[in-house]
């Protein structure tokens, strides 16, 4: 059963994302009926997994990868005995960037201190990256030496590191996209998925 005091402090923080006018894309988002996507999955998770921003069908439905990744996500997640209720998946930017584009600094900043304040409430062990972006971001954020190494040298690489409540692993994976149009990549994926399993 999940913390409730953890459960309540992530409803707060959910609740000031929702409310974040100052946001550059608070405007883009009433505009489009879109909703802001906070993350979701289980309080007490060991595994959090942080992707870059929501796309379209996530704004629509105020849910962190619900489309075609998404479905790619849970694949990977059932590969290793796992199911979305057991993980917490959030994103870097919690607000649909227009056309999809890549999330510019003022708004990453600006969002920044909700995913440190998540990632210090969820306190878990593993913090899995979706895609290059998610992973120089949170490589950043914990000055790890890694930082500035392509996607390509480190994914299914753990990094041992430590948060504010003790000792973490930042294990960085490609997007779940990518295995949709590339065969090799899913493979790819898929084996990065097993590196995940000896934390379970």
């Amino acid at each position: 059963m999940a913390d409730h005091n953890k459960v309540e402090r992530l409803a707060v923080l959910a609740e000031a994302v929702n409310g974040l006018t100052t946001s550059p894309l608070y405007a883009y988002r009433q505009e489009n009926n879109y909703h802001s996507v906070f993350g979701e999955g289980n309080a007490d998770a060991d595994v959090l997994f942080i992707g870059e921003a929501p796309g379209e069908q996530e704004a629509k439905k105020g849910r962190p990868f619900v489309g075609a990744s998404g479905k790619a996500l849970d694949e990977m997640l059932e590969s290793i005995g796992l199911a979305r209720k057991d993980v917490y998946i959030t994103n870097v930017v919690k607000d649909r960037p227009p056309d999809n584009r890549d999330p510019r600094p003022d708004e990453i900043e600006l969002y920044t201190p909700f995913l440190v304040q998540q990632i210090d409430i969820i306190q878990p062990k593993v913090i899995a990256t979706l895609g290059r972006f998610a992973m120089e971001f949170v490589l950043a954020q914990f000055g790890l030496v890694q930082e500035g190494q392509k996607i390509s040298q480190l994914h299914g690489r753990p990094l041992e590191t430590e948060a504010g409540y003790g000792r973490v692993t930042i294990l960085p994976l490609y997007h779940p996209a990518v295995g949709l149009y590339n065969r090799g990549q899913r493979q790819t994926l898929e084996e990065d998925f097993q590196a995940l399993q000896k934390f379970l």
